[in-house]
């Protein structure tokens, strides 16, 4: 079902049937007036004039085509980037700053673990090459190893976008969330491969077009995760919708890059409330122009 907020006028997620228990209401805070939306989902009534229970013979559709709150990844790849929508910088910008609270726990606690995980990584891969010694199996074994660890980086990427795309709806986070899509390595390392590519020959052709192409994919990540798209169909829905607003998109980023500048003044120490700010704003970003499927 749709939770619709009456005060701003708008869809602000999904959630499927069965995730409301039957004669409860259930309630979720809109993220973005805080008006707090109550829902509830009523057992359909059994029908009095059968005697016998009557067995019908299964469904041949799958049970994700039966259930009426739930997207399919077939239906999730068609998302249209002709969203129609609109923000206003500061307003993402304030919003970002209200959710940071409750956000730099998680968001931290994955930014160290990966971190440790890629130092004992490449602490591993010297001593490796240091028992290999300087012949040329060394270059060979240091190259895969750290294509190895590139891959392995992207989906640590995506969980952490994920978390600040959950924190921007008031879903729970968690840092174990950065370990959580390894699932989509594959098309998340195609896209990012294409990704490099065309932004490469952007800037070598005449720059511009490398910076445009640079935020025009910024949201290709989350939407291979979240709405389920191959890597090209994320990639042109991300261009095509930044594209509406590419100048106050720019904006938001530049206005979010100069508060991150500010916060280095301070001794560094700033930035433990704007490296959480900015994944929570791009977030907030993704949830404006495209809604979240993820509501579990």
């Amino acid at each position: 079902m749709d939770i619709f907020c009456e005060k701003c006028r708008k869809v602000i997620g999904h959630v499927a049937d069965e995730k409301v228990p039957v004669g409860k209401k259930a309630s979720v805070s809109c993220p973005g007036c805080g008006e707090k939306i109550f829902f509830s989902r009523e057992e359909r009534p059994s029908n009095p004039d059968f005697d016998d229970t009557i067995l019908a013979p299964p469904d041949p559709k799958p049970s994700q085509f039966r259930n009426p709150g739930f997207t399919p990844a077939s239906s999730a790849k068609s998302v249209s980037p002709d969203t129609g929508y609109d923000f206003a910088i500061m307003d993402i910008i304030r919003e970002a700053w209200q959710k940071t609270s409750g956000a730099k726990g998680p968001l931290w606690g994955a930014g160290i673990l990966v971190f440790l995980i890629v130092m004992g990584f490449s602490i591993l891969m010297g001593v490796l090459l240091g028992l290999v010694g300087a012949r040329s199996e060394s270059i060979a074994i240091s190259g895969a190893l750290q294509l190895a660890l590139t891959v392995a980086m992207y989906p640590f990427l995506a969980g952490i976008m994920m978390i600040g795309i959950r924190r921007a709806v008031d879903l729970p986070i968690s840092y174990k969330m950065a370990f959580g899509y390894f699932g989509f390595v594959v098309p998340i390392v195609i896209a990012a491969f294409l990704v490099s590519i065309m932004t490469t020959l952007g800037f070598i052709l005449l720059i511009l077009p490398g910076i445009y192409l640079s935020l025009a994919y910024m949201l290709v990540i989350p939407l291979i995760v979240d709405k389920k798209m191959s890597a090209w169909q994320a990639m042109e829905a991300s261009r095509k919708a930044i594209h509406k607003h590419w100048f106050k998109v720019f904006g938001l980023y530049f206005v979010m890059g100069f508060i991150y500048l500010l916060s280095l003044i301070p001794l560094g120490l700033g930035i433990i409330w704007t490296m959480p700010m900015f994944v929570v704003m791009s977030g907030i970003l993704y949830r404006e122009i495209f809604g979240v499927s993820e509501m579990a």
